[in-house]
């Protein structure tokens, strides 16, 4: 695997961040710190902020008030703003954006056009990114010739040939099929290990944030619902938004009496931490489907007077729709939720 010269790695400083279009806020008050070398997922669903976030860091979008600092220059502020080119940041788009003009390696190499760098640094950089993401032999192939995971890995490689300590992702790997956004998010992942790039990522699949973010934050009509490792999130969600969000199947909730007996207007339980038992249990219900996955089952079932809930059981479930059956949760994993929707301590 070839070796690639890694910039110094940046932090990223947003403070009180806003942004509106035609005078409805599509930021508010947002504020994070980014470390060096991090990998950062931006999550959320449409319209929850994100990618005006992603583009307000990048230069593309101007905020309405607020900083942004990159490597400890201001470049957005109330009297400052510093255009995309001139900002040491690289950006791999959704549709990747590539030049359909170019050849892969010239489309690799447009970035380091005006480095400054000899003709052959510049030409053992762009051989080295063509090996190091796997498309050597497809070095004088056009985009049009290329498959969508061909063009993701160009558009990666021509981010990392800008030689910037910041690399912007906007939602890369959602016009490929599952099992390639499984490979591509590895080699994403493989390449933040190695070259220890900061990374900011945007993402409305919460799987691809569980499984590359360092920190995730997570964003709700245009403010932070909260900031934290992935473990974190899933542990400790802070309010139910985060809970409804974070895990898949999403976290059963139930309210009512079942609720209050644990001093909370709402508990919440993840489909992993409930068992079904066919003799006795803390809610009887009837089992609607069972989704047999392989190495997992999803039972889906009607709670008596509580709902439907979704459980999680390893391997295949002995379960038909019409059966019996009582809903057991593990105590200790449950969580619970005030009238405002806010965690409850413990």
């Amino acid at each position: 695997m070839a070796t690639i010269e890694s910039p110094k790695p940046v932090a990223v400083e947003v403070a009180s961040l806003n942004k509106t279009f035609n005078g409805k806020a599509a930021l508010n008050d947002v504020s994070l710190t980014i470390d060096p070398g991090s990998f950062v997922v931006l999550l959320g669903p449409s319209g929850s902020g994100k990618t005006t976030l992603l583009r307000c860091v990048a230069g593309i979008e101007r905020p309405t008030s607020g900083t942004i600092d990159i490597d400890g220059t201001r470049v957005a502020g109330p009297k400052t703003f510093i255009n995309p080119e001139k900002r040491g940041v690289a950006m791999v788009f959704q549709d990747y954006a590539l030049w359909p003009h170019l050849t892969v390696r010239k489309n690799i190499a447009f970035p380091l056009t005006n480095s400054g760098r000899t003709k052959e640094v510049r030409r053992g950089r762009v051989e080295g990114l063509l090996e190091r993401v796997g498309i050597g032999h497809l070095a004088e192939s056009f985009p049009n010739e290329l498959s969508g995971g061909e063009q993701q890995r160009v558009a990666l490689a021509r981010a990392l040939a800008a030689d910037v300590g910041l690399i912007l992702f906007d939602e890369p790997l959602s016009n490929l099929d599952a099992a390639l956004r499984v490979q591509m998010r590895v080699e994403i992942g493989e390449l933040h290990n190695a070259l220890k790039t900061t990374m900011i990522y945007v993402t409305h699949d919460q799987v691809e944030a569980m499984t590359m973010a360092d920190k995730i934050v997570v964003l709700d009509k245009g403010a932070v619902a909260q900031i934290g490792s992935p473990l974190e999130l899933y542990n400790r969600p802070r309010n139910l938004f985060v809970a409804r969000f974070i895990g898949s199947p999403t976290m059963n909730l139930v309210t009512g009496p079942s609720a209050e007996r644990r001093k909370a207007a709402t508990i919440g339980v993840r489909p992993e931490h409930v068992a079904l038992s066919s003799t006795a249990g803390e809610w009887p219900a009837r089992v609607r489907l069972a989704e047999h996955l392989g190495s997992d089952t999803y039972v889906h079932v009607e709670a008596d007077s509580i709902g439907q809930m979704t459980i999680r059981q390893a391997g295949e479930a002995p379960h038909a729709p019409g059966d019996r059956v009582f809903v057991v949760p593990e105590e200790s994993r449950i969580h619970r939720f005030d009238q405002e929707g806010r965690r409850i301590s413990g």
